[in-house]
């Protein structure tokens, strides 16, 4: 926070630890561990901290609640346990995102912690080809608006998606189509659509060899800002420092960067 200037992180991931219970990673308690001590620290620096529920592996919260009652009691364990103004439920693979069934309880969950939570910002984040949604991604975004859940931010993951060498123009390309299904399914018009959508990249070297150079991430955090998107985050700030090995690593980007580089571009959102 000192070095770069960002003051909203994401933090992941909040994962079941048996049943529906919410833990941090499956095993650690959300009350008197580090998790709670780092969240302490950010905001007496002036921060905040948005939790990300699900991710692509581990025991999850989707498919082991038993209804959206179950689940939305879940959810508001971790709202209730640090106060927050803002929950992102990262639905991936196969037990979440590609399952129908959860995909609603997902849905009707966050339906329910709207009603219970006044002003809280509900956002989902969900994998993308280079054209838009596929077709699970185009039904979360139809059964939204079905079931009136009320969604307020849909963010897309860009990158392993099985091309894109210019990664900046399949962000874009990823984006409009994003936008278009949100219009169609909504009766938005483009700056209403914009207004409801994140971007969630991965800097440096993707699991598929994608390379997002600073400088590509600088271009794609301009075109955000320019079209009015509601979020800008990016996988993983502790992936936000050089490689002298390169590869596709937790601990650094696996190319050439100075220290903190996507973190300052991304403050500048």
């Amino acid at each position: 926070m000192n070095a770069t200037g960002i003051k909203q992180f994401t933090m992941a991931f909040i994962l079941s630890s048996g049943g529906c219970n919410p833990a941090w990673d499956g095993n650690r308690p959300l009350a008197g561990g580090t998790d709670e001590q780092t969240i302490a620290q950010i905001r007496a620096a002036g921060g905040d901290v948005l939790p990300s529920i699900g991710g692509w592996q581990g025991n999850k919260l989707g498919p082991n609640c038993p209804d959206e009652q179950s689940l939305a009691g879940a959810y508001q364990k971790v709202i209730d346990a640090y106060g927050l103004k803002a929950i992102d439920v990262d639905i991936e693979n196969t037990d979440e995102f590609e399952n129908e069934a959860v995909q609603d309880r997902i849905l009707g969950a966050l339906k329910i912690v709207k009603q219970q939570n006044a002003g809280i910002t509900t956002i989902l984040t969900f994998g993308t080809s280079t054209t838009g949604p596929n077709y699970y991604g185009t039904r979360l975004i139809k059964r939204n608006a079905e079931l009136q859940a009320g969604v307020d931010i849909f963010t897309i993951m860009p990158f392993d998606f099985g091309g894109g060498s210019d990664m900046y123009q399949s962000t874009v390309n990823a984006s409009e189509g994003l936008k278009d299904a949100l219009k169609s399914a909504n009766g938005w018009s483009d700056a209403d659509a914009y207004g409801h959508m994140g971007i969630s990249g991965m800097n440096g070297l993707s699991d598929q060899q994608e390379t997002t150079s600073p400088e590509t991430w600088t271009k794609i955090r301009d075109w955000a800002k320019s079209k009015g998107l509601a979020r800008l985050a990016y996988w993983a700030v502790n992936r936000d420092r050089p490689c002298p090995g390169g590869g596709v690593v937790s601990n650094c980007s696996g190319i050439a960067q100075d220290e903190w580089e996507f973190t300052k571009i991304t403050a500048g959102f």
